[in-house]
């Protein structure tokens, strides 16, 4: 585990407080990613993988696609409640700017939906990509934040959502987690009670139950002063994890909140490199086997 000691959450909490007074009724977030798309040369296209309303991606294409390079899938937090794509477009500008193509779904919430729904959106859209777009045939890394991060989760250590849609777990080459709620327990809290609702035993809901059948490596960030979803639920996947054989690395970000690690996604603002730095090697670390794969000889 790495540690990192960051004062920029003064900065960040002072920035997004001048933002919402200077820009009254639009959320921090939409204004990250305006700021965002103005220094980004991405091409940004609306896909339906679905038929349903919900099941939407914005597709963000970088001028210069890296050669070799996976496909990098966000999924968006907001307690599988709330939350848009359009959000989100920091992250995909960010990441493609760095020659990743990058999607971002929308996928169906509660109460329209209860869990499982929102996972298998989650895999419905990977194989909507599998199927349509050859830069995935070098597979997917599948990223998220908060109950983002869970899904995410869910469709890189449990095979089943992958194959309900006829594809091979093969295609999930790595993930990328903030701020999961990797080992919490449904249950035990009124507001996701009826969200999981129905999903007995309620281990099957948890990421780490699975965490032994990891066959990709795992990235896993948690800032230290988060108190909306504790940092043990990082710390225990990837101890799991490590016990199990697998590959992971977790970094804990000293003096980061839950809603603020999001943010050092962006590049017009944080660009922090707790996150960036590691995340970039990550990725070239997967797109450089990729290419040793598919060497002559």
């Amino acid at each position: 585990m790495q540690t990192f000691n960051t004062d920029r959450q003064l900065a960040l909490w002072t920035f997004i407080a001048i933002l919402l007074v200077s820009f009254s009724g639009c959320s921090p977030l939409q204004m990250v990613s305006g700021l965002s798309a103005e220094d980004s040369a991405a091409t940004v296209t609306q896909i339906s993988y679905g038929k349903e309303k919900r099941q939407r991606l914005d597709m963000y294409i970088p001028q210069q696609i890296k050669e070799s390079s996976p496909v990098v899938v966000f999924f968006y937090g907001g307690s599988w409640k709330r939350g848009n794509k359009e959000k989100y477009g920091f992250v995909g500008h960010t990441l493609s700017g760095k020659g990743y193509i990058t999607v971002i779904p929308d996928y169906r919430l509660y109460p329209e939906v209860t869990f499982p729904a929102f996972v298998e959106d989650g895999a419905l859209a990977i194989s909507w990509l599998r199927e349509n777009i050859d830069q995935a045939q070098n597979g997917v890394v599948v990223m998220g934040h908060s109950a983002g991060a869970h899904i995410a989760a869910l469709l890189a250590l449990d095979k089943k959502y992958l194959e309900g849609v006829g594809q091979s777990q093969d295609i999930i080459r790595g993930m990328i987690g903030l701020a999961g709620p990797y080992g919490f327990d449904p249950m035990k809290y009124r507001s996701t009670r009826p969200i999981f609702a129905g999903s007995k035993p309620t281990d099957k809901t948890k990421p780490i139950t699975y965490a032994c059948s990891a066959t990709s490596p795992l990235l896993l960030f948690h800032g230290g002063d988060d108190g909306f979803v504790i940092a043990e639920n990082s710390r225990k996947l990837s101890r799991t994890i490590n016990a199990c054989g697998g590959s992971v690395e977790y970094i804990e970000i000293a003096e980061m909140g839950h809603f603020s690690i999001v943010l050092g996604l962006s590049n017009s603002f944080l660009g922090d490199e707790e996150l960036l730095t590691p995340i970039e090697t990550f990725l070239q670390t997967i797109t450089d086997q990729q290419e040793v794969i598919f060497s002559p000889g």
